[in-house]
C-alpha cells in the first residue's frame, strides 16, 4: 500500500526525523491561508500523487508571493501526471539546498534483508543515477536479529558525508528510519532528497513510504490512509465477487480458471508476443452470473481488444462450462473477439456446443495463444 508525500512526512515527524512543517491544501484559498501561516519569504508547492516525476511533470513549483502561489496551484490542481489526477498539493517552505543526498530502506529479494541504500547523487535523476552509474549507489545488508547499531550507522553515514558532526546527525536519522521501517511493516522507506541545507542543517524534504499489504491488519491507522486507484477498485470488487484479479495493462483480456493456468496462459500470451491485460482467475465454477461478472469486468478495461477464455475441466465438466459460457454470452453483447480454449472432461462435448457461434476456439493453449495475439494486431 502507498501512501501520499504528506502522509509519510507526518509519520517521520513522528519518529523524530527532521521535516519542516507543511499544510495540505485541496484549493486555492487553502493553499493562500497556509501561505499567509508559513510566513516564509519563499515556498514550494507540491502535486500530491502515487507517482514519482511530478517535478518533471510541472507538478512542483516555487512561489515567491500570494499571486505566484495562486497561479501555480491552479495550474498543478486536477493536473494529469502519469494517469494520475491531483486533486491536493502541499505547500511548504522552500529550502535553500547546498546539496542532495538518497536515503532508503527497502526488502531486498536477492539478499533476503532489509537493504539500506545510499547515494550522494540524489534529487529528481536518481533513476538515471541507478541506470547510468550503479556505482554510485551504495548498498548495505540489514541483519533483522541485529537492525541497524551505531557503528553500522556511522559507517553508512561516512558513504553521503565526511564532516564527522554530520556524521553523527545522519547515523541518528538511519536509526530512526529504521525503526519506522520496521515498526510500520513497510516495504519502502525512502527519503529523496536528504538535504545539507545552506546553513549547515540536514532535513527530509521529500518521502516515500509503502507497505506490505498483507501486515495492514497490524496497523488500523496505516490502513485507513489507503486511497485505491481505480485499478485497485477493481481489483477489490473482484475480490468481493470470489474472483483473483491482477490489472496488467495490456490488450489481450484473460479469463482462466486456476492460478497455475493463469501463469501459463499469460506466458502463452507473451510467448507470441502478446501482453496480458490481466491476471483474473474465476476458480472452478461454470456458474453463468460469475462468467458475466468476470467480462464485464474485462470489458470495462479499455484497452483490451481481445478476450482469451482458457478453461481446465475437471471436477466442472468442460460441456457444463460450455452450456455456462453460451448463457452468460447470450446476455453480454459486445464486439470484442472472444477465444476459448477447453481442455479436460468432456473437453470434446463441450467443443461441439460452441462450433458454430461467434467464438473463436482452440484446442490447445499454443493455439489459443496464438489466435488472440492474432486478433488483437
Amino acid at each position: 500500500m502507498k501512501i501520499h508525500e504528506y502522509q509519510a512526512r507526518e509519520l517521520l515527524a513522528s519518529y523524530g526525523l527532521p521535516v519542516d512543517k507543511a499544510y495540505i491544501c485541496r484549493n486555492v484559498e487553502d493553499a493562500v491561508r497556509a501561505y499567509q501561516e508559513l510566513d516564509v519569504p519563499l515556498v514550494v508547492v507540491k502535486a500530491q500523487v502515487h507517482t514519482g516525476g511530478r517535478g518533471k511533470a510541472g507538478g512542483v513549483k516555487l512561489a515567491k508571493d500570494e499571486i505566484e502561489l495562486r497561479q501555480h496551484v491552479a495550474n498543478i490542481l486536477w493536473m494529469d501526471i502519469k494517469g494520475f489526477i491531483v486533486d491536493r498539493v502541499l505547500i511548504g517552505k522552500a529550502v535553500s539546498i547546498a546539496s542532495e543526498y538518497y536515503v532508503s530502506y527497502v526488502i531486498d529479494r536477492k539478499s533476503k534483508s532489509t537493504v539500506l541504500m545510499l547515494s550522494r547523487e540524489g534529487g529528481m535523476d536518481i533513476e538515471e543515477v541507478a541506470r547510468n552509474t550503479p556505482e554510485k549507489i551504495h548498498k548495505i545488508a540489514i541483519d533483522p536479529l541485529v537492525g541497524v547499531p551505531d557503528y553500522l550507522a556511522r559507517e553508512a553515514a561516512f558513504k553521503l558525508f565526511d564532516d564527522i558532526k554530520l556524521v553523527r546527525e545522519t547515523a541518528t536519522i538511519f536509526q530512526k528510519l529504521y525503526k519506522l521501517f520496521v515498526d510500520t511493516d513497510a516495504s519502502l522507506a525512502e527519503i529523496n532528497p536528504l538535504v545539507l541545507t545552506d546553513e549547515g542543517r540536514i532535513k527530509a524534504i521529500d518521502a516515500k513510504i509503502t507497505f506490505d499489504d498483507n501486515a495492514l491488519y497490524r496497523h488500523p491507522k496505516i490502513a485507513a490512509l489507503f486511497e485505491p486507484t481505480e485499478e485497485e477498485k477493481k481489483e477489490q470488487n473482484a475480490k468481493s465477487k470470489g474472483f483473483s484479479y491482477v490489472h496488467l495493462g495490456g490488450e489481450i483480456g484473460c479469463m482462466v480458471n486456476g492460478a497455475g493456468l493463469a501463469m501459463a496462459t499469460m506466458d502463452m500470451i507473451k510467448l507470441y508476443g502478446g501482453e496480458p491485460a490481466n491476471f483474473l482467475d474465476i476458480g472452478g465454477s461454470s456458474n453463468p452470473t460469475k462468467v458475466i461478472e468476470a467480462m464485464k469486468l474485462l470489458l470495462s478495461d479499455k484497452n483490451v481488444k481481445v478476450v482469451l477464455i482458457n478453461i481446465f475441466g475437471g471436477i466442472t465438466r468442460c460441456d457444463d462450462v460450455a452450456r455456462g459460457l453460451l448463457e452468460a454470452f447470450s446476455q453480454i453483447k459486445t464486439d470484442i473477439p472472444i477465444v476459448i480454449r477447453l481442455t479436460g472432461t468432456n473437453e470434446k462435448e463441450g467443443r461441439a456446443l460452441l462450433e458454430g457461434t461467434e467464438f473463436h476456439l482452440a484446442e490447445t493453449m499454443g493455439e489459443a495463444g496464438k489466435k488472440a495475439v492474432e486478433l488483437a494486431n
